[in-house]
């Protein structure tokens, strides 16, 4: 469509060339190219009427991932505090730390962030710790001690010596023979013939196949199982579903 101000001009043209034509003269040529000569300035512009396609590197909508460091070099955290966000593993979790499924490291007890390297453990990798104290530094020595949860140094406990059977010998001076008996240590109630020792964790408890022999100590009698015995199972199941069956159909009934 052409903008109303051209349109004038390009009729008057149009009126000579069409004059010309009819009269086959060529100054009458020559008066319509100078007519349309006379605003040499005129081009023709092409006006989109709505929005062409966008840009290919235009910049994309929404915020940006925030990664990167979000706590520096000696300072306090507590457990689940992100120390890092990364995409991929830049930094490794050390010690007192770990890592989320998108490559966070966080911190898993309270203390101070340490960024260091261990030649030792690999010699490229960068890792991020937390220590219990300040001035402490990472990597720790090799078999050297190692704080844990509440910030406590292990330490090897000492365990209470168990006590053994006493004997006591006791002479029948009218007989003339030497007798022996054993005094058995005393045992709570409801523990008799139980053997509670130290397991790992520091526990006192005993082994799984005598913590299954409770029944028998108390005289409890119990059905000896039947292993893969689908029959019983299978007539079981059919009773239950035909019992519930007829349930429904009674209700059904009295509706």
């Amino acid at each position: 469509m052409l903008l109303p101000r051209l349109q004038p001009p390009l009729r008057a043209a149009i009126a000579a060339i069409g004059r010309s034509a009819t009269l086959g003269s060529q100054p009458c040529l020559n008066e319509a190219f100078a007519q349309l000569a006379i605003k040499p300035s005129l081009t023709f512009v092409r006006h989109a009427s709505h929005n062409q396609q966008g840009a290919v590197n235009k910049a994309k909508d929404g915020p940006g991932k925030r990664l990167g460091a979000k706590k520096s070099g000696e300072q306090y955290v507590i457990p689940g505090n992100i120390i890092f966000r990364q995409r991929g593993t830049h930094w490794f979790p050390g010690e007192n730390c770990a890592m989320g499924r998108d490559h966070t490291i966080y911190a898993t007890e309270c203390g101070y962030v340490k960024y260091y390297k261990d030649p030792e453990k690999h010699p490229k990798r960068q890792y991020i710790g937390v220590t219990f104290e300040r001035d402490q530094v990472l990597p720790l020595p090799r078999n050297s001690q190692r704080r844990r949860r509440l910030g406590m140094v292990a330490t090897k406990m000492e365990t209470a010596p168990v006590m053994e059977e006493a004997r006591v010998d006791i002479i029948a001076s009218d007989e003339g023979t030497t007798q022996t008996l054993t005094k058995k240590r005393k045992e709570r109630k409801g523990e008799e013939g139980r053997d509670l020792t130290i397991r790992p964790g520091y526990m006192y408890r005993e082994a799984n196949w005598q913590i299954g022999r409770a029944a028998e100590r108390a005289n409890i009698k119990v059905r000896q199982f039947k292993p893969r015995d689908r029959w019983t199972a299978w007539r079981k199941s059919t009773i239950r579903k035909k019992s519930n069956a007829e349930k429904k159909s009674l209700g059904r009934k009295l509706k």
